[in-house]
């Protein structure tokens, strides 16, 4: 809610700055600006989706070496000690690593919409993404709420037949989107339309009075910067997928996954 009253401002206060008096929604450059800036909320809303799904699973293979490991853990004895700083560590790396994206693309997509085409395809960017984004995140904090306590309901009150049961474990799948829902994606795109809003402000000085494509090869730069930011982080970050299933190298899981081999059979 106040994030959306504050881009609205930010909005205002940018159609003064960039000399623009009347939007035309009929007018293609106009509504190209809101097509693309609809669709930004959700590219950013799956990126911290994916960026939560990668720093859990990485959380996960290491709690699975230290099982490993760590001799007495799995056991739970007293003198067994789990190295939580490492798992701290894990989260607080990836939470760094996984914004560098999703910031590339909020900051630079209104640089690059505005010196491109103008303050008019700007404009209606700034409008489909405030509209989306305030929608999607409505729905995203509700719909995880819902799933993250239709599970403690059902553990606390017993409901349904209570744990164990297939409603229970159907809930602890929707409690595993919820909770990104609700406290990732959700709050993330309040950032996402303020920060686009505050950009543009800045950026409205610069392209007052700009007629669309006026300047357009100034806008190649951003989008330059965006791919060359986009491949950076893919070949850092990205490309490689981890599996939380596979064996730890090195450890009693090895051996226990081993895959057995047919011994051939004697012949007379």
């Amino acid at each position: 809610g106040s994030a959306v009253l504050t881009s609205l401002s930010l909005l205002s206060a940018f159609k003064d700055k960039a000399e623009i008096s009347v939007v035309d929604i009929g007018d293609p450059v106009v509504i190209s600006g809101i097509l693309f800036g609809a669709m930004l909320p959700f590219l950013f809303a799956a990126l911290t989706m994916l960026s939560v799904q990668k720093a859990a699973g990485a959380i996960i293979i290491e709690v699975r070496r230290q099982f490993e490991e760590i001799e007495g853990l799995r056991e739970g004895r007293p003198d067994a000690e789990a190295d939580s700083d490492k798992c701290v560590a894990i989260s607080t790396q990836s939470s760094v690593e996984e914004m560098i994206l999703p910031g590339i693309y909020a900051i630079l997509s209104p640089i690059s919409v505005g010196l491109l085409i103008g303050p008019k395809c700007l404009t209606g960017m700034l409008g489909g993404a405030i509209a989306s984004g305030m929608m999607l995140a409505i729905m995203m904090s509700n719909a995880g709420g819902a799933w993250d306590n239709s599970k403690k309901y059902i553990e606390i009150e017993g409901a349904c037949g209570g744990k164990g049961t297939e409603i229970h474990k159907a809930c602890v799948v929707g409690d595993t989107v919820g909770d990104p829902f609700k406290d990732t994606s959700g709050p993330a795109l309040n950032i996402l339309i303020k920060l686009m809003s505050m950009i543009s402000l800045t950026l409205a000085p610069i392209i007052a009075g700009w007629a669309d494509w006026q300047y357009w090869y100034y806008g190649l730069i951003p989008i330059g910067l965006a791919l060359i930011g986009t491949v950076i982080v893919y070949f850092l970050y990205w490309k490689d997928v981890q599996d939380i299933s596979a064996p730890i190298s090195g450890g009693k899981d090895v051996e226990a996954n081993k895959p057995e081999v047919a011994k051939p059979e004697k012949t007379a």
